[in-house]
């Protein structure tokens, strides 16, 4: 399917959201004569446009509250997240970052870093890393193309990671359990597993609306994440309990006028 279908599937996604207040992916499969996968693609790509807000099976619109700041404040706190998740990143590090929209954020605020090795399993990531003044050393993992993730997965990306060491892992996250660690829509979570296990410190990028969205696929237990980078919107209570696993909490401040495209 073209780009111009795409965009316009998306945009009648958004209006049946509105009209029915909820939907679900197997049915808008049928309704668009697509497959599920093709659906969650595009509701991930609508959530990451700050456009609705995904759950087990489907998604439901924005919160009120959220819609009069979308455009704005959901770049800002990318942006932010990205300043101080960077800000632990020191020279000549050797990292992972992991495919998403918020990791992707860090990438221009690598141009300083000098020295550095990269990892990842996206070609977005690879491809804009080429770009930054100070260009990395940069590893790809390879394996098979998973395109709800649109990353590379599978035994033969593990086998790459396993043949390396990392001082770092950035990794994003759909949902955080706070009993449990970093939950997630794709089923595909055993790499991610793997970039843990070879990364000295994990650091797990998310959104503070993200943190208490239960979703039924554990990614990352607690006892794998060292860092937990969030926003300052992170309620008291949460941190405290997130810090209660041993995992120390940085919550960045979010200045709403700053410019960020994603």
């Amino acid at each position: 399917m073209n780009k111009r279908n795409t965009q316009q599937r998306r945009r009648a996604i958004l209006e049946l959201l509105n009209q029915q207040g909820e939907v679900s992916v197997d049915e808008l499969a049928l309704r668009f004569e697509t497959s599920e996968v093709t659906i969650r693609k595009d509701l991930t790509a609508l959530e990451d446009n700050g456009l609705l807000l995904r759950k087990y099976g489907g998604a439901v619109p924005l919160p009120q509250e959220l819609m009069a700041e979308t455009a704005g404040k959901i770049s800002a706190r990318k942006q932010a997240l990205a300043k101080a998740a960077a800000s632990l990143i020191r020279d000549h590090y050797r990292i992972i970052i992991d495919s998403g929209s918020t990791t992707a954020a860090l990438l221009p605020e690598l141009s300083a870093k000098q020295g550095l090795v990269v990892m990842t399993n996206s070609l977005f990531i690879a491809n804009s890393l080429r770009e930054l003044e100070h260009e990395p050393k940069l590893l790809m993992t390879g394996g098979s193309w998973d395109a709800q993730s649109e990353s590379f997965q599978g035994q033969l990306a593990e086998q790459v990671l396993r043949a390396y060491d990392f001082d770092q892992l950035f990794i994003g996250a759909d949902g955080i359990d706070l009993q449990r660690g970093t939950t997630t829509f794709n089923e595909l979570t055993s790499l991610s597993r793997v970039m843990a296990e070879v990364a000295r410190e994990v650091v797990v990028m998310v959104e503070s609306d993200k943190i208490g969205r239960k979703i039924h696929n554990l990614e990352l237990p607690w006892t794998s994440i060292k860092i937990l980078v969030t926003d300052d919107k992170l309620p008291d209570t949460a941190k405290r309990q997130i810090e209660q696993q041993g995992v120390r909490v940085i919550c960045a401040p979010v200045q709403l006028n700053t410019e960020f495209s994603e």
